[in-house]
């Protein structure tokens, strides 16, 4: 269904609040400079046991100038959207850029890019989650939690659902201005089983990931919610019954609810070009892949290839125009195994020697100035053959299927990890024959990627992700998707994570 923005949204004097930013700061020498309005709304619905604990709502709205004058950023906000805090807004960044000027040891380019006049966006949802009343959406969480609790084995049940619906509008000098509405929702049930009688405990949670979706997501479309919580109470027993694992070299099936997460770390934090430089080094690290490697690093076998997308429906990186009123895209980031590209804004894409920028600039607020953010980072399914996620597992004679995400470790350049997840079923002549527990698999990201002998065909993609990627100082948090086929892995190196040795 396709919604139109907000009208609550829309009557907010946009177009004169960004008149009075862009002549005040063309007034004083701006080359650049655009005027973005903000507005996030969250809900949180959190209940333990069939109890509420969090009925949480939020609302922060604003406005942000950046200036580039003479290679100097200076930027500026304000939570008074009237034309006259915007224009002494725009006053108060061309400040900062004067004062900065004397600091910069570097001038910023920008990429050039189409104008973009007055075109709107709104994500792809069929159900606006605030035209949902709440006591609905907790008695949908009651009654699920209810029907587990009831299951034998189950002592415990956490229900929760986070919805954000993200407006923003953006001007420039160029003549760009852009419009946009997205809305995405967070679902999650774990269980818990008790040993009273050694005191430890097991829990296991809900596949599904967040998703840029409506409420529609939560009542079966996108997820088959009733065929999952039905699984869930047996699967858990069976987890706490299985043996430990065997550390040592084990061929890997990897399903995509586990798969993301390692894209994430290793590929998608690792080709962010500001990492790549040093941009992050004090805060979050830097990247092996540095760009003297571009077009010669092998990062995996020639079936690895991967991009960057942040026009893929319901991905939550997704949306028609970024934070530097750039057309959003699809690029290369890694094909057939050699790094190719990295993720960029426009400020960094002439550094490249690109004539544009792929699209990559987010700020989570008004208070926050853009970055380079990620976009959704995705493996491509095989193109040739819509290989299953059975038929890979077949061709195992002896190893682990791996599913859901849990923990995970990786060192500050994105090079050596270690990761681990929610169920392990044991491989044994290309058929599963019941869990194992206690699994890590542990590698550096080249060998990692290295190993990768096949991945299955399109039915097997899905897109996982997460709401809170973190990055900067002050921090900010993006939400991001990653999608991936099954895939097969060998020899990768298998820890048993529950032995002390």
């Amino acid at each position: 269904m396709t919604h139109a923005v907000d009208a609550d949204f829309l009557a907010l004097p946009r177009a004169a609040l960004a008149d009075a930013a862009l002549d005040a700061a063309r007034r004083g020498g701006a080359q650049h400079a655009d005027l973005r309005v903000h507005r996030l709304r969250s809900q949180h619905l959190e209940l333990r046991d069939g109890r509420v604990v969090v009925a949480a709502d939020q609302e922060t709205v604003g406005l942000a100038v950046r200036v580039l004058r003479d290679g100097v950023w200076g930027f500026a906000a304000h939570v008074d959207l009237t034309p006259e805090t915007a224009a002494a807004t725009a006053r108060r960044a061309l400040e900062v850029s004067g004062t900065l000027a004397a600091l910069a040891t570097e001038r910023v380019t920008l990429a050039d890019e189409p104008v973009h006049g007055g075109v709107t966006w709104v994500s792809p949802y069929d159900v606006d989650p605030w035209a949902v009343d709440v006591a609905e959406k907790i008695g949908l969480l009651t009654e699920r939690s209810a029907t587990l609790l009831a299951a034998p084995g189950v002592d415990h049940v956490a229900a929760s659902c986070v919805q954000v619906k993200e407006q923003t509008f953006y001007a420039d000098l160029a003549g760009t201005t852009t419009t946009q509405q997205r809305v995405r929702v967070d679902p999650d049930v774990t269980i818990t089983t008790v040993d009273r009688a050694g005191g430890g405990f097991e829990t296991l949670r809900t596949l599904a990931p967040p998703a840029g979706r409506g409420w529609e997501y939560l009542v079966g479309t996108g997820w088959d919610w009733d065929a999952e919580l039905a699984e869930l109470p047996g699967l858990l027993a069976e987890k706490v019954a299985a043996p430990t694992v065997a550390a040592g070299p084990t061929d890997l099936v990897i399903d995509p609810t586990n798969l993301w997460l390692v894209i994430h770390e290793s590929i998608g934090h690792a080709t962010e070009y500001d990492r790549a430089i040093g941009y992050e080094a004090a805060y979050a690290g830097t990247s092996f892949a540095t760009p003297d490697k571009l077009g010669t690093l092998r990062y995996g076998s020639d079936v690895l290839t991967v991009t960057g997308d942040r026009t893929v429906p319901h991905g939550l990186a997704s949306i028609g125009y970024d934070d530097d009123g750039v057309a959003t895209q699809e690029f290369d980031l890694v094909r057939d195994g050699v790094l190719v590209g990295y993720q960029v804004d426009r400020s960094f894409a002439p550094r490249l020697g690109l004539d544009r920028s792929n699209g990559c600039a987010y700020a989570d607020s008004a208070e926050h100035v853009p970055l380079q953010r990620m976009a959704n980072v995705s493996l491509r399914a095989d193109p040739h053959t819509d290989r299953s996620t059975a038929a890979l597992i077949e061709g195992v004679e002896d190893g682990i299927y791996v599913v859901g995400d849990r923990s995970w470790s990786i060192d500050m350049q994105r090079y050596n990890f270690q990761f681990t997840g929610q169920r392990f079923h044991r491989i044994r002549g290309g058929k599963l024959v019941g869990q194992v527990r206690d699994v890590g698999y542990q590698a550096t990201t080249t060998d990692f990627w290295g190993s990768l002998e096949a991945v299955g065909g399109p039915s097997t993609w899905r897109l996982g992700g997460a709401f809170n990627c973190g990055k900067a100082q002050p921090g900010q948090v993006a939400p991001v998707s990653h999608g991936c086929p099954s895939a097969l892995f060998r020899q990768v190196n298998v820890l048993n994570t529950g032995s002390s040795s």
